[in-house]
């Protein structure tokens, strides 16, 4: 008889962020800046 390979269900909790965590990659992403050159990427953060 086959093995049956199953994993149990993880309850479902409901994650919420902080608002500084939130708030550092709102921010983070205004300042980051994507440049390309030749077929190079390069990203810049601009403070």
């Amino acid at each position: 008889m086959a093995k049956i390979y199953s994993k149990k269900s993880l309850p479902n909790k409901v994650m919420k962020p902080r608002k500084e965590v939130v708030s550092f990659l709102l921010n983070y992403s205004k300042a980051l800046s994507m440049i390309e050159i030749d077929n190079h990427s390069f990203e810049i953060i601009s403070n």
